[in-house]
C-alpha cells in the first residue's frame, strides 16, 4: 500500500471514529429527554366529566349535557372521598368509585331535626314535602329541607340532602394544568367553569 493511501485510509478512519464519538456524545445522560406526566395534586385545576348515582342506580347528578366540572384540586373543593381517589390521576383516566357517607355528606343526625310551628314562617307560597327553606342560624345561613307536615308544626331537617348516602360515581378526567398564583391565593379557579371576578 502506498502512503497516499495509507493516508487516506486513516482519514476514514479518524471520520469513522469521529462520528462515533458525537454519537456517543448526542445519547449521553445529558441530552435525554424525560417525559413529565401531570397528574392530579393540591393546587393543579382540574376538569373533568362525572356521573353520581346512589346505592339503587338512580342518576343523583351528571355533567352530561352541561360543561364538565372544573375545580381547584386540595382545598376542599370536593367531599372528601372523592377528592382522595382523584389524587395521582392524570388527564385521560376514567374510573368508577364509591364514597361512604362518612367522607362524603355525612351520616344523618336525629338532632338535625327541628319541630317548628307554621306561624314562624313568612310568605304565602304553600308548604311542601322536600321543600327547602333557608334559615339564620348561630352559625349563619343554612338550608333545610321540610321533613314532615303535621298540623300546626313542621319538621326541618337540617341534615344535607345526601347524608348517609353511599355514593357511586362515574369519573372521567378531561384536562389538567398548573394553577395561577391568583387561583391559589383566592382558593378557586378563574375563567371559564370556575369562578368570574
Amino acid at each position: 500500500m502506498d502512503s497516499l493511501s495509507r493516508i487516506h485510509d486513516n482519514e476514514k478512519s479518524n471520520e469513522v471514529s469521529s462520528n462515533k464519538n458525537l454519537v456517543l456524545r448526542n445519547n449521553s445522560p445529558k441530552f435525554a429527554t424525560q417525559l413529565i406526566i401531570m397528574k392530579i395534586q393540591t393546587n393543579k385545576v382540574v376538569t373533568l366529566n362525572y356521573t353520581l348515582k346512589n346505592s339503587e342506580g338512580e342518576v343523583l347528578d351528571t355533567s352530561e349535557g352541561r360543561d364538565p366540572l372544573v375545580y381547584l384540586h386540595g382545598v376542599g373543593g370536593l367531599i372528601p372521598g372523592l377528592e382522595a381517589e382523584l389524587e395521582g390521576k392524570e388527564k385521560g383516566n376514567s374510573f368508577n368509585t364509591v364514597v361512604a357517607p362518612e367522607d362524603a355528606y355525612g351520616v344523618r343526625r336525629e338532632e338535625l331535626l327541628h319541630v317548628v310551628p307554621k306561624s314562624g314562617f313568612q310568605g304565602d307560597e304553600e308548604m311542601q314535602l322536600g321543600m327547602q327553606v333557608q334559615l339564620e342560624t348561630e352559625q349563619g345561613p343554612a338550608i333545610a329541607t321540610i321533613s314532615e307536615i303535621e298540623g300546626d308544626n313542621v319538621t326541618l331537617d337540617l341534615n344535607h340532602p345526601l347524608a348517609g348516602t353511599e355514593l357511586h360515581f362515574e369519573i372521567s378526567v378531561m384536562d389538567l394544568r398548573d394553577a395561577t398564583d391568583d387561583e391559589i391565593s383566592h382558593g378557586h379557579v378563574h375563567g371559564p367553569g370556575g369562578h368570574q371576578h
